[in-house]
């Protein structure tokens, strides 16, 4: 079987496959383009042709896996509309002390996943919690964070959930 074949009979249910599970047009292209860039360096591989879809999935539950696996060292793998960009933590005026203020429980999962870049699972055994448990802390901790920027500095969320709008802090204790 050839490259192009597998193309014209899966490219389409295999891209909305994708983007099923990650919910962003962008990494899914990404992750199409992986899976059959793999799919044609190893395709002397399938023996079988009836075998063909299975392995083709296969390659991109791989890969989607290896997506999750890399982002959940920057950004825990929640709605986009919820992603405060940490990483650019210097642009927001206020934002070390909005982290030092928060609960302590809460302060600690950021710290250990967006500052030290521990990988989920890890900080959750380090803090002794479920992963589900260190997610809900994560997701409570935006919502904080998010509620603070608003509030305190005027910055508003646009349809994507970045933050926007400059800096006012004269409101801010």
């Amino acid at each position: 079987m050839e490259t192009e074949k597998i193309w014209r009979e899966f490219h389409e249910e295999l891209y909305f496959f994708i983007l099923k599970k990650v919910k962003n047009e962008t990494s899914t292209s990404d992750i199409f383009q992986n899976t059959f860039l793999k799919v044609h360096k190893n395709l002397k591989q399938i023996q079988e042709e009836e075998k063909v879809k299975a392995w083709v999935f296969q390659i991109a539950r791989n890969e989607i896996a290896n997506y999750f696996k890399n982002e959940s060292k920057y950004v825990a793998p929640v709605k986009e509309r919820e992603t405060i960009f940490l990483d650019k933590k210097d642009d927001y005026c206020c934002f070390d002390r909005f982290i030092n203020d928060l609960p302590t429980i809460y302060k600690e999962s950021v710290e250990l996943v967006y500052i030290k870049g521990k990988k989920q699972d890890e900080a959750a055994k380090i803090l002794a919690i479920s992963l589900a448990n260190l997610k809900a802390r994560i997701r409570r901790s935006k919502d904080i964070l998010k509620e603070k920027f608003s509030q305190c500095c005027k910055y508003e969320f646009d349809k994507n959930g970045d933050l926007v709008g400059e800096a006012d802090c004269s409101n801010c204790k």
